[in-house]
C-alpha cells in the first residue's frame, strides 16, 4: 500500500514545510506508530519555532537529517539534537516540551514521529533520552544504516520503548538492491527522504511511504533512478488498543480529552496539578530562550462531536 503526504501548515514552524503520511485516510498507525511528519529540506530563513505545548499518552521520536534542533522540557531537559542523534521523549501522564532550530546550518530536514503508549504505561511519570550515537547495521556492499529503536539483524538500540517497535535509517547508493530481513510478525513503513525507491516491487516516490502488513519475512529495497536513496524504516507488532487522539494527546476517552484540554489552557492550573509542569519554571516561554519565541499554544477548540476510540 503507498501513503501519499498531505501538506500540513503549522504556524509555529515558520517556512518549514511538513508533509504528514500517518495519520491516513488509508491507514491510521504501523504497529504503535501514529503519526510521522517529514519536514524539509528546506533553507532555514526563520527556521523552525515551536513554542511550548503538551502531550500525553505518547512518545515523541525525533531525528535529524540535516540542521540542529534545541529541545526543553519540563523535566528540565535542555538538549541540542544534530543529525545522527535522536531525542526520545515520554508524555506519560503529561509533558510540555518546546523546539527551535538553530542558527548555522543552511538547511532544516528532519521527521518526527509519534509512539501510543500502551495502558500499562500510557500514566507513567514523563521522562526524555538523548543518544548521542547509535550503533550502525551490518548490511551488503553499497547500502549502510543506523539503528533507532528496536532490535535489526541481530543489534539492538538502547532507545527505551514500550511495544515491540524497530526504527532505522537505510542509505543506498544508486542502483543498488538491499534485501533486509525483518520481523514477520510486524508491521512495516518505509518513508523515502530522499530519492526515490522500489520497495517490493512498488515506486515510491520521494515523501511517499509504503506499507506492508504484517507476515512478510523479508523487505526489498532497490534505488532507482541516478540518485543516492534514504528512508525512515518503521515498524511493530500490531497495536490493537482502541485510542482516542486529538491535537498533541492521545488518550482513551473523550472525557479525559475534554480534561486535557482544560489543563493545558489554564496554564496554571496545569502547573499546581502537575500535569504538565513547566519549562525553566515559567508559564511563558521564554524571552531567555530566544527572541523568536514567546508565549505557549494553546490548545484549539473541540469538534462538536464526540470523539471516539479508534483502532
Amino acid at each position: 500500500m503507498l501513503l501519499e503526504p498531505r501538506l500540513v501548515k503549522l504556524s509555529t514552524r515558520t517556512g518549514v514545510e511538513v508533509r504528514r503520511t500517518l495519520p491516513n485516510a488509508k491507514l491510521r498507525r504501523i504497529g504503535a506508530w501514529v503519526f510521522v511528519d517529514h519536514f524539509g529540506p528546506t533553507a532555514q530563513t526563520d527556521g523552525m519555532v515551536v513554542a511550548a505545548h503538551p502531550h500525553t499518552g505518547l512518545q515523541t521520536m525525533t531525528w535529524l537529517f540535516e540542521g540542529l534542533v534545541e529541545h526543553r522540557d519540563s523535566v528540565g531537559s535542555v538538549q541540542t539534537i544534530e543529525p545522527g542523534q535522536l531525542n526520545l521523549m515520554t508524555a506519560g501522564r503529561g509533558i510540555s516540551h518546546s523546539e527551535l532550530s538553530q542558527r548555522g546550518p543552511s538547511a532544516m530536514h528532519a521527521a518526527q514521529l509519534w509512539i501510543a503508549l500502551p495502558e500499562a504505561t500510557r500514566n507513567a511519570a514523563p521522562s526524555f533520552q538523548h543518544l548521542a550515537s547509535l550503533p550502525e547495521l551490518p548490511l551488503s556492499a553499497g547500502a549502510t544504516g543506523s539503528l533507532l529503536v528496536g532490535e535489526l539483524l541481530g543489534v539492538r538500540s538502547p532507545a527505551q520503548v514500550h511495544s515491540p517497535l524497530l526504527a532505522a535509517e537505510l542509505s543506498l547508493v544508486a542502483g543498488s538492491v538491499l534485501k533486509l530481513p525483518v520481523d514477520s510478525g510486524f508491521e512495516h513503513g518505509v518513508l523515502v527522504v530522499a530519492g526515490e525507491a522500489l520497495v517490493n516491487g512498488e515506486q515510491v516516490a520521494l515523501t511517499e511511504l509504503s506499507f506492508a502488513a504484517a507476515g512478510q519475512a523479508t523487505l526489498r529495497l532497490e534505488a532507482i533512478g541516478s540518485e543516492p536513496l534514504k528512508v525512515l524504516l518503521i515498524g511493530g507488532a500490531p497495536f490493537d488498543e482502541p485510542i482516542v487522539m486529538w491535537w498533541n494527546f492521545i488518550a482513551r476517552t473523550h472525557d479525559e480529552i475534554v480534561q486535557l484540554r482544560a489543563a493545558w489552557n489554564n496554564y496554571e492550573h496545569a502547573e499546581a496539578d502537575g500535569s504538565f509542569g513547566m519549562i525553566d519554571g515559567a508559564p511563558a516561554l521564554f524571552s531567555t530562550f530566544d527572541d523568536r519565541v514567546g508565549g505557549w499554544i494553546p490548545a484549539p477548540d473541540l469538534p462538536n462531536v464526540v470523539l471516539r476510540p479508534r483502532v
